[in-house]
């Protein structure tokens, strides 16, 4: 790296084991200098305002609060840092949920250390990095035909908070009421999201969802 000054990172990781390793490795560097590690979301906005690191190595499923929220609160607070997702998800709705999230970059834990310091090198560069895992599973996804994941991604917030509705057995009337808009608006969404998904029916719907649940949170809070 070409940058003479050590890079400052918070590492966040929920397994002890491989946040000490990640913190014995980068400082072992001459290039970094690791100034803590923590095992939650929370933490890890608390340790950002503390602290103040050039990087934050994200790991997206963590107890609490997850990495993706995390990463959105910190960057609320500190724009300027650079944040680095990494998790054991090599698929692209993962990454694209990071980033979209505010990320800069997103690797995967099969990733060799060389891929590592290429990620962080590139987003000190002002570039987004997506690993090469990731990558070729979206050259799979494509080749295979299988778009439903990257379809899903299109849905607004709104759609997504209507489905999760849907799926509960709520009615257009009761989601209507629920969410304080006119039935004939929910009715436009319904129509919306069949017409995206290129489904006709609400069992398709249900369907599709439990699918792809892992990677969405489809879910209405009580």
């Amino acid at each position: 790296m070409e940058n003479q000054e050590k890079i400052t990172m918070l590492i966040t990781e929920d397994h002890t084991l491989v946040r000490e390793a990640w913190c014995r490795m980068f400082n072992d560097s001459p290039h970094f200098e690791v100034l803590a590690g923590c095992a939650s979301g929370e933490e890890a906005i608390e340790l950002s305002k503390a602290l103040r690191p050039q990087l934050v190595m994200m790991d997206i499923n963590l107890p609490g609060i997850n990495g993706i929220e995390a990463t959105r609160e910190i960057l609320k607070l500190l724009p300027g840092v650079k944040v680095l997702g990494v998790s054991l998800h090599a698929q692209p709705a993962y990454a694209f949920k990071m980033m979209k999230a505010g990320a800069s970059g997103y690797i995967t834990k099969n990733s060799p250390m060389d891929e590592m310091i290429l990620a962080i090198t590139d987003i000190f560069n002002e570039k987004k990095y997506i690993c090469k895992e990731v990558k070729e599973m979206l050259s799979e996804n494509m080749i295979s035909g299988d778009d439903e994941a990257a379809v899903l991604n299109t849905l607004s917030k709104k759609e997504i908070k209507i489905i999760s509705y849907i799926q509960k057995g709520y009615s257009s009337r009761e989601i209507a009421s629920a969410l304080a808009i006119a039935v004939k608006t929910v009715e436009r969404h319904r129509y919306n999201i069949f017409k995206k998904l290129k489904i006709r029916n609400v069992a398709s719907l249900v369907n599709l969802i439990n699918k792809y649940q892992h990677l969405y949170q489809f879910t209405v809070k009580a």
